[in-house]
């Protein structure tokens, strides 16, 4: 419980009429009903028991909300009260040793007297005269000691449920609190948005009422910052659970880490795994984790962790309180989880605990505390506020404690894998099943895709290679003097060189691969045979929008997409691309790209299941990198390799065929294959002249000169913008 101060004639606080008396009444009324609307659905045995020595039974809930009133308003005030029992000030003071010795904390769950009816009883005392008393004239003092009392009990609410939740999850049954309970809603990740910094205000502003923690107001100073407009998800800590979260001791703080061990943390609390999926305990019983819901009930050392895993960091609570004020597009403020932050709960400035019995609660406790910011799914309807200071132990996962993140401006969180994370989870639910073939290119993917561009039956390369260097010298007079050429997924950057060589006027090569492995080796080597060159690789996802070195600005840029890459997308994600593309580059921009064509089937076929099986071994990669980066379990040798020509779409794909039914595993989530069920991995269309005309136009380009190579039939076009 926390002392709670009137601010409704501080100044600049908002005018406000005293309320009328019935209108405390009312409220009083109101709160008192809650209280026992929430332990309508428990039986005389459930109010006993307590489960931990944190938590605290039902009954003695209802117990302590009550001896508040009694003790600090009807024993003072009212003349004439009498007692309802003399033990039942020692069973349930709490932490005020004003008011005298205590029956110890750990052991309530002892107290079967009094019985849960006598405590109901009890309250009905109180509660006749509690209006009794509210109906008198209060001195502004004691209204504001009536209304600390509503406050007292609401935070006793959601103790209420949080410590109901914990005993619950004890039982083999696994009973539900609230069986109606509705989840927070689903959503997705988070995005950072910038907050500005300097001298900002803190504390209460005007508040009618706030804890005296909340004060006083005072200014800090904070460096900008980027902060979550969300709360970290399910699927994001499945994800820092796969890679080995809970197994790394470089994430965690040395106290975290022993926590982390002494009690065999895996998972947030009540997270189970029963071989196929995480299921939680929540209050409406046993439910499946959402992975796009937030997480909930994670310690502060855990999401210390995950956020130093995520490449960020946890907000303290003053730029969480100036991002809320500031900021109108932050969700899930106060009505989810109550979020960490990684300030230590001590006193403002100028902070003075009250002197008498109610006052005594805060001060005390400004030792070995963290502070959480906001409100959660169990915390009453407008009780929490932006000033609110909730703190726990840093050890402590019952309540509904959630993260979100924070980051300072120019660094950022691992996007890659929980986008890889994502994306996997996503094909595996699809109907029917598929993957990205972005993600083939790790290391090993990229040196078997080099190895498929030497087997005798892949012909693009080598045809390509050729009509490249045929047509090296036309190509660079697209080029202008001292351009950039940015070239899209670069991979080994062998066909580069054929440009570079022709056009010795290129001032810059900015190569972008999404393999980190793959481009540093292209780089090193580019480096040593073209000493001049400025190289700039980036590691990135192409398709997302590349944006070319703020050195190479004001340089014409000729984009290179070479390899018929192009063909691995569908026609809209192609046009998408394209249209990407010409807006990056700009009006009377060129575009060099590499487009196969169609031709005989079984040249088609051989070209994407070689006699060496070094394209089933490149697609069956993919598992592979799954099951090293995701916590995946496949077993590679379980899929068939298959490629099969689809004419309805002038298209080659790639499967990956189960050869038996058979049930595997990413990040704790099970999935089923049918024998036979495939998942689909890679198209690669294959085009005409004329369908590659239609597809440029449709991306904002026209093809300026095209050259077509003999059979097999391979295409390069030069593009200009339209």
């Amino acid at each position: 419980m926390q002392a709670l101060i009137d601010t409704s004639t501080a100044p600049g606080a908002p005018a406000r009429a005293r309320e009328g008396l019935l209108s405390l009444a009312d409220r009083y009324d109101a709160v008192r009903a809650r209280t026992e609307a929430l332990v309508e659905g428990l039986g005389p045995e459930d109010m006993v028991v307590q489960s931990m020595p944190d938590a605290s039974p039902a009954k003695w809930h209802l117990a302590h909300t009550t001896w508040f009133f009694e003790t600090f308003l009807l024993g003072p005030n009212l003349p004439g009260y009498q007692v309802f029992d003399a033990d039942f000030g020692y069973l349930f003071n709490s932490y005020y040793e004003a008011v005298g010795p205590r029956h110890p904390r750990p052991l309530r769950g002892l107290l079967t007297r009094p019985a849960s009816q006598r405590v109901l009883a009890y309250r009905r005392h109180v509660d006749r005269h509690m209006r009794a008393f509210l109906a008198g004239e209060l001195s502004p003092e004691l209204e504001a000691l009536v209304r600390l009392g509503f406050a007292h009990e609401e935070q006793h609410q959601e103790l209420l449920v949080m410590d109901m939740q914990h005993l619950f999850a004890q039982s083999p049954l696994k009973p539900a609190f609230d069986p109606a309970w509705s989840a927070p809603a689903a959503g997705t990740a988070g995005r950072f948005r910038p907050v500005g910094g300097g001298p900002v205000r803190i504390g209460m502003t005007g508040e009618v009422f706030a804890f005296d923690n909340e004060g006083p107001a005072h200014t800090v100073w904070l460096e900008p910052f980027e902060i979550a407009d969300r709360l970290v998800t399910n699927g994001q800590w499945l994800a820092f659970m796969a890679l080995g979260g809970y197994r790394r001791a470089d994430l965690w703080l040395s106290d975290g880490w022993a926590q982390c061990q002494a009690d065999g943390w895996e998972a947030p609390l009540y997270w189970q795994h029963d071989g196929e999926a995480w299921s939680h305990m929540t209050p409406g019983g046993w439910r499946p984790v959402d992975p796009d819901a937030p997480v909930t009930h994670v310690s502060y050392y855990e999401a210390d962790a995950f956020a130093r895993w995520a490449g960020a960091r946890l907000p303290t609570e003053a730029e969480w309180e100036h991002a809320v004020r500031s900021r109108g597009d932050l969700e899930q403020v106060d009505d989810v989880a109550w979020q960490w932050t990684s300030s230590a709960y001590a006193p403002y400035p100028g902070f003075r605990a009250a002197d008498d019995a109610v006052g005594e609660y805060n001060g005390k406790f400004m030792s070995g505390q963290m502070v959480l910011r906001g409100g959660a799914s169990v915390t009453p309807p407008g009780h929490a506020r932006v000033s609110y200071r909730n703190f726990y132990r840093h050890a402590q996962r019952w309540m509904f404690s959630g993260v979100r993140l924070a980051r300072d401006p120019g660094s950022s969180p691992d996007r890659e894998r929980l986008t890889f994370l994502r994306d996997t989870l996503a094909g595996l639910t699809a109907t029917p099943k598929a993957f990205s073939p972005k993600y083939f290119y790790d290391g090993a993917g990229s040196a078997l895709f080099e190895a498929i561009c030497v087997t005798p039956e892949y012909y693009p390369t080598r045809t390509e290679t050729a009509l490249l260097r045929e047509i090296a010298p036309a190509l660079a007079e697209a080029i202008p003097k001292g351009a950039v050429l940015l070239e899209l997924g670069s991979g080994a950057s062998d066909k580069t060189r054929m440009l570079l060589d022709a056009a010795p006027w290129i001032s810059a090569y900015v190569p972008v691969d999404i393999s980190a492995d793959a481009l540093e080796g292209a780089v090193a080597r580019l480096r040593e045979a073209y000493p001049v060159l400025a190289v700039h690789p980036v590691v990135a996802d192409f398709t997302h929008a590349i944006d070319v070195p703020k050195a190479l600005a004001g340089r014409p840029v000729v984009a290179f997409f070479p390899g018929s890459t192009i063909g691995n997308f569908t026609p809209d994600e192609a046009v998408a691309l394209l249209r990407s593309v010409r807006g990056r580059l700009g009006p009377d921009a060129r575009f060099i790209v590499g487009a196969d064509q169609v031709k005989d089937l079984e040249v088609l076929l051989a070209a994407y299941d070689d006699a060496e099986g070094v394209t089933a071994a490149f697609n069956r990669n993919v598992l592979v990198r799954i099951n090293r980066e995701l916590g995946g379990d496949f077993a590679p040798e379980a899929f068939e390799h298959r490629a099969v020509w689809n004419p309805a779409f002038e298209r080659i794909e790639m499967h990956l065929v189960s050869r038996e039914a058979q049930r595997v595993t990413v990040a704790g989530q099970a999935f089923a294959f049918e024998a036979g069920e495939s998942i689909h991995t890679e198209n690669s269309h294959k085009f005409t002249p004329a369908s590659f005309g239609r597809l440029a136009e449709a991306g904002g380009w026209r093809i300026e000169k095209e050259w077509i190579s003999p059979d097999p039939a391979f295409g390069v076009f030069v593009l200009r913008a339209i």
